[in-house]
């Protein structure tokens, strides 16, 4: 059954091209069939298999949409009730889920990322480079949020304040950043200081106060769908009468309420990447939508830059074993894929209360 996936995907086995799968283990075949995403990845992770360009062997099955190939398993089947019945992204937990993929190390972070250290898509329109995407996208947000000096800006989930640093030097708002994780809060002061920027380590449901803007950049996809009424009504509460939001996500192409089990158990515990349904139903009533944007496949490109990166100064961070390198890798590549094979999304969108008197004029 494997070797006729690969077959219709048109992906080799043993052989010489870039995207062939190079098995060490036969096992391998077992493996995936019972533990489908979870048994590629964790085959991967152990060495049973190789391949030269993962992202395109990646890119190739799920163009064959794989999974509808597989049978449902009870592997499968718990994981589905699992994320199902259970909210997987309360306060403790996901205080618990933010540190487990944030907290890795700023060591790695930083070699990975831009100078900014902006971990979420960049904003390819003209970009020659990592700096400029990511220049270009916080950019955008702050143009699409019509900034203005002295405004109070909130971001949820500021990760190492990349986003509100940009704000404060260009825009002249005053910055505030909440994230739960210390390891982010702790660097983003550092390299925040003598700004206009307040951090704290806090979850969103626990902030008061009132700002003119708010923005959350990969943020909504660690809330959970169970939570996405709790999120908006916070953000209803936070956000001045005559405000303006934005929220930067990767997104599903349908409704879920579960995650690739592989990205569960390694990557970020507890997410599931919402659909644009799902955020429209969480605001109905509450906010009207003004603007979606989708660029997507500006992820591809971004995800490859970070994977080029990491790899040329893996040598400069010992700490981190070759069992994590290959899970970091296939991390970094099957996200590629994802947005390759148009799986995934990228969505900018823009918020204003319902009855915002004027016509809002969207920029690209």
């Amino acid at each position: 059954m494997s070797l006729e996936i690969l077959s219709k995907a048109g992906i080799p086995v043993n052989s010489s091209e870039p995207w062939s799968i190079q098995v060490h283990n036969e096992k391998l075949w077992d493996r995936v069939m019972s533990q489908h995403q979870l048994g590629l990845g964790e085959a991967y992770m152990d060495g049973w298999w190789d391949c030269d360009a993962i992202d395109q062997m990646l890119t190739r099955l799920l163009e064959v949409d794989v999974l509808s190939f597989l049978k449902i398993t009870p592997t499968v089947i718990a994981h589905v009730a699992k994320s199902s019945l259970l909210n997987r992204q309360t306060k403790v937990k996901a205080a618990a889920n933010a540190k487990h993929h944030y907290n890795i190390g700023n060591d790695l972070y930083s070699r990975m990322l831009d100078s900014e250290m902006v971990y979420s898509c960049g904003y390819w329109n003209g970009a020659k480079n990592l700096e400029e995407a990511q220049f270009a996208k916080l950019d955008l947000i702050c143009r699409k949020l019509k900034l203005q000096p002295g405004m109070k800006v909130l971001d949820i989930g500021s990760g190492w304040g990349g986003f509100l640093r940009h704000a404060v030097k260009h825009y002249g708002v005053q910055g505030t950043g909440i994230s739960p994780a210390d390891n982010q809060v702790n660097l983003a002061r550092e390299k925040s200081a003598g700004l206009d920027i307040q951090l704290i380590q806090q979850d969103y449901r626990d902030l008061t106060g009132k700002f003119d803007r708010i923005v959350s950049v990969g943020m909504m996809e660690h809330v959970g769908p169970k939570n996405l009424g709790t999120f908006f009504a916070k953000c209803d509460d936070l956000l001045a009468e005559d405000g303006m939001m934005l929220h930067h996500t990767i997104s599903s192409n349908y409704s879920k309420l579960v995650t690739d089990p592989f990205f569960d158990r390694y990557i970020f515990p507890g997410g599931v990447l919402p659909s644009l349904a799902q955020i429209s139903s969480a605001t109905e009533k509450k906010f009207l939508i003004e603007d979606v944007h989708n660029f997507g496949p500006d992820y591809d490109l971004t995800l490859m830059e970070w994977h080029k990166n990491i790899n040329v100064k893996w040598d400069e961070i010992p700490g981190y074993d070759e069992r994590f390198r290959r899970m970091w890798n296939y991390y970094l590549l099957s996200s590629a894929a994802g947005f390759r094979a148009r799986n995934l999304q990228l969505l900018q969108v823009v918020f204003r209360r319902i009855h915002a008197e004027g016509k809002y004029e969207a920029v690209r």
